[in-house]
């Protein structure tokens, strides 16, 4: 649970303390500008929410490693959530717009997450994990996603600063080998600096 808070605060911030200009300038999700990261943001913040609140009966099918599929490929990017967020991203309009919703739902995430019962089990598409679990997944996601962030903007913290575990604590705990050079994450392209794992994605929703 730490992790996670910790992790997902970092992002957050970092995204909160960014210039406006920033929004407008590529992500390291391929295709995705800035702006249309921090409205990713928005919805895994609505998905941890969701989760969190969708108890399950049965004994867990996955854990925080076997939660992510290892892709051969990468994601083409037609998919068409990742259309959706453009369209929505763009929205916005105002930077500003997306930092606040971004900073409402996310600390109310980070709120569910930290008195959420880690031996609770949760449904989230089509698999039961226990919320420890599904949260120490989100681990992983949060310190890629910083990473996206921060790839084209030399001047934004990274997942090392400001109380992230860092890079090479998730990488320690991925499902995947740590030498090949390009991630893509859930949906969308990623490309990412040497010792990063290769393709991630979440199961489909």
């Amino acid at each position: 649970m730490d992790l996670f808070s910790r992790s997902w605060a970092a992002l957050r911030t970092a995204v909160a303390e960014l210039p406006d200009e920033d929004f407008a300038q590529p992500s390291g999700c391929a295709g995705w500008l800035v702006r249309d990261l921090a409205c990713h943001l928005i919805i895994d913040a609505q998905d941890v929410l969701i989760t969190l609140v969708t108890p399950a009966d049965t004994e867990p099918t996955r854990d925080s490693v076997t939660y992510w599929n290892v892709a051969d490929t990468p994601p083409t990017g037609d998919d068409p959530l990742d259309a959706l967020i453009v369209r929505l991203a763009a929205a916005y309009e105002e930077p500003r717009l997306l930092k606040f919703h971004l900073d409402d739902l996310g600390a109310a995430a980070g709120r569910a997450a930290e008195l959420a019962d880690p031996a609770l089990r949760v449904s989230t598409q089509d698999m039961v994990l226990t919320a420890g679990d599904y949260l120490s997944a989100y681990v992983l996601e949060w310190t890629l996603h910083h990473l996206d962030l921060v790839a084209h903007l030399p001047n934004a913290p990274g997942p090392r600063r400001k109380g992230s575990p860092g890079p090479a604590r998730c990488w320690s705990r991925s499902p995947v080998p740590r030498s090949p050079p390009r991630s893509p994450t859930r949906t969308h392209c990623w490309s990412a600096p040497d010792g990063v794992p290769p393709p991630v994605r979440r199961r489909p929703n």
